[in-house]
């Protein structure tokens, strides 16, 4: 079996078909790889979780379990569509699942969206977790940014653009980040929903985080925290919604503390326009109303916010794979039940798909362990029927790799390079500090440094 994608999603499917009872009984001679265009696993683990949250990366352990399973195979800086194409998987592994993930930002199509100042939450959130094809320098301006959005991200990308930057030598986070981060002059950061409090989707460990930063200020406006008939409903039937309507409420009406730096969570407020000539010098809203079933209209009433650059975190996509049919809305391949889809609407022998490319970025990372139970079902089942792989053998497939080039990383190599990277936050006191450059994570994982 070959899985495309070594984060969550891809590794639980790996998990699922050592585990899949039905090809237990089968007797079937089981041999996993798991590929990757980085040269390290664990995929938005490292690279989507921003540095302060250590009990979502502890994830790591679990995974770093089963990927040191004897049937599991890791193969790091592999990159589908350049080193291998679909024609290259099938003939060497009977069935392939692609687990590439959500990495591109939702576009907002509004004026000024383009302007300098202007970036999408997926980029920042790489840089500042130090993803290696990223640049290493971001421009953060102002002291007043807007953040887009009413999720985990954009309450991730709010905490860290309002967070001293000292606060996080704790963490595994780069100098390079760091220096940036501390540059900043940022006093306000101003978060945009555009439905109301009971609507939003952060989970309350996310927005508690908010309010828990030394120095910084969580600001919401009475007027913002009502419900309508639907949002009472909400509240009703959803632990979460009431947690977080509760929070959200209590921090309206509380005396203000007076810390310097103030993080502002606005509702009901549309996104129309990005201001600015040059660069982003503004942006307009248009204040919403409930319409009492879930939803808001608006109200013709625009405001104009003085901030000097805009973070979207409205959602993402994920992109296009080679050889693969591919829904540009959803942002997904187009799969029923984890079996990928061809362009007649009939399932490609041997290709699925799970995790955010087979549905979309819905849910925690928890949530892809059920995803993947689908499609290893719907595998398992179909595997009798499905074409054998022409060639194999395991050491088949690394010739292929050698013969074009590629400087592949291995499972021990990746653990080579965890114990450079605990090394190097040994000598300053802490647990651990990337190694932010692709060139030098191949080196050591390929034991050339």
């Amino acid at each position: 079996m070959g899985i495309v994608g070594a984060g969550p999603a891809g590794i639980y499917a790996a998990d699922l078909l050592t585990k899949d009872e039905t090809l237990a009984a089968a007797d079937v001679r089981l041999s996993i790889d798991v590929l990757d265009r980085l040269p390290s696993p664990y995929g938005l683990v490292r690279y989507g979780v921003a540095p302060d949250h250590p009990r979502i990366r502890q994830i790591q352990g679990a995974l770093h379990k089963i990927l040191d399973r004897p049937q599991i195979r890791f193969l790091g800086n592999v990159d589908y569509g350049v080193d291998l194409k679909l024609e290259d998987l099938r003939r060497h592994y009977d069935a392939v699942v692609f687990a590439t993930g959500s990495d591109r930002d939702r576009p907002l199509d509004i004026p000024g969206i383009d302007l300098p100042g202007s970036h999408g939450a997926a980029d920042f959130v790489s840089w500042y977790d130090s993803h290696p094809d990223l640049p290493e320098s971001w421009r953060i301006d102002g002291t007043s940014v807007a953040v887009l959005g009413a999720g985990n991200v954009a309450v991730d990308v709010a905490r860290i653009l309002a967070k001293d930057a000292d606060d996080l030598l704790t963490t595994d986070v780069t100098d390079n980040v760091h220096r940036d981060l501390a540059a900043k002059r940022i006093t306000d950061v101003h978060v945009f929903a555009r439905r109301g409090i009971a609507q939003a989707k952060f989970t309350p460990m996310e927005l508690r985080e908010l309010d828990r930063q030394p120095g910084v200020e969580v600001i919401v406006s009475p007027e913002d925290c009502d419900l309508d008939a639907a949002g009472v409903t909400a509240v009703e039937n959803s632990n979460q919604t009431r947690t977080n309507v509760k929070i959200l409420q209590n921090w309206a009406i509380r005396d203000p503390r007076g810390e310097p730096r103030r993080l502002h969570l606005h509702f009901l407020q549309r996104p129309v326009a990005l201001l600015g000539g040059d660069r982003v010098t503004g942006l307009r809203t248009e204040r919403m109303e409930l319409d009492g079933s879930g939803g808001v209209r608006g109200t013709g009433e625009f405001l104009d916010h003085d901030v000097q650059a805009v973070y979207r975190a409205i959602g993402y996509l994920g992109s296009p794979l080679a050889d693969l049919p591919f829904d540009e809305e959803r942002g997904v391949v187009p799969n029923a039940g984890g079996r990928v889809l061809g362009l007649d609407d009939r399932p490609v022998p041997g290709v699925y798909a799970t995790g955010w490319i087979k549905r979309g970025p819905v849910g925690l990372i928890g949530h892809t362990k059920g995803d993947a139970l689908e499609t290893v079902a719907n595998l398992a089942s179909d595997l009798a029927a499905l074409p054998r792989a022409a060639d194999p053998d395991p050491e088949s497939f690394v010739r292929l790799l050698h013969a074009r080039g590629v400087p592949f990383t291995t499972w021990k190599g990746w653990q080579r390079l965890e114990r450079h990277e605990e090394s190097l936050g040994r000598a300053r006191g802490r647990q651990r500090i990337k190694v932010r450059s692709r060139e030098e994570m191949v080196r050591v994982c390929r034991g050339q440094d």
